[in-house]
């Protein structure tokens, strides 16, 4: 389980990475606008994500400050990995 989370991590962190150079070298046409939206949308669900779980679980378990951002950055694969460290 543990492999499979860190290759979906790598997967996000290579798509965060293609947005991140969409915003300082634009790609070509409309692949740009589309690449802009992108990024809008996931920031905006990475947030939502963050800032529910943080509300709901933030009182009942200690996370370290990279573990709130890190679900900012990863989404649902950084709270399954939080999961399976504060349940063992």
């Amino acid at each position: 389980m543990k492999a499979l989370i860190m290759l979906a991590k790598g997967a996000i962190g290579f798509v965060w990475l293609v947005l991140l150079i969409n915003i300082f070298y634009p790609f070509p046409g409309v692949a740009a606008m589309a690449l802009y939206i992108m990024t809008g949308f996931l920031f905006m669900m990475h947030g939502l994500q963050m800032l529910i779980f943080i509300g709901a679980f933030g009182d009942k378990i200690t996370m370290s400050r990279w573990e709130k951002w890190s679900i900012l950055i990863f989404g649902i694969f950084a709270l399954l990995d939080i999961r399976r460290k504060h349940m063992m």
